[in-house]
């Protein structure tokens, strides 16, 4: 799971992502517990990247769009940082500010907006690489609310603690 060659090949899909503006400002939203967007999206991002590479399947798309599949760029803990209920909202959020760092394929643009789903009924993920992205966002806030993240040594790992990926 940790190996070198998957963490290059994952570091080459976000590469020209990684270090814009935008999403090292993910670094200062609070997500799980004492877990940051930003560490939450590459966590999301790796994940998503190593299942659909093990099938043959768009590892790229699934390593973008499961990095900026947050990227609503507000505290949603914090009373009146954003309209409406953010689980139902942020996707569109995160839509918006993703495509204004990069061009989004139709693919990406679908993982963001249908990560939510089924809490967003009508938002049905369209392809298979965003099933996968939809049900690594459930089970890494999940391993991160249970303190898994931690016992994974999942930012050591992946170093995004200090500024690497």
């Amino acid at each position: 799971m940790w190996d070198s060659g998957n963490r290059l090949l994952f570091q080459s899909c976000i590469a020209d992502l990684i270090d814009t503006p935008s999403v090292q400002a993910m670094r200062d939203v609070n997500q799980h517990v004492d877990i940051n967007c930003f560490e939450h999206c590459v966590f999301v991002a790796y994940v998503s990247f190593l299942i659909c590479r093990r099938f043959g399947w768009d590892f790229h798309a699934a390593a973008r769009g499961g990095l900026l599949h947050d990227l609503f760029l507000y505290d949603w803990h914090e009373k009146g940082s954003h309209q409406g209920w953010h689980g139902f909202t942020h996707p569109e959020a995160a839509l918006c500010n993703a495509s204004k760092i990069c061009e989004l394929t139709e693919l990406e643009q679908d993982i963001i907006l249908k990560h939510m789903w089924p809490l967003t009924l009508r938002k049905i993920p369209k392809y298979k690489e965003s099933f996968v992205v939809n049900s690594a966002d459930k089970v890494c806030a999940l391993a991160e609310m249970l303190q898994i993240y931690r016992l994974m040594r999942v930012r050591t790992k992946l170093n995004v603690s200090c500024g690497q990926v």
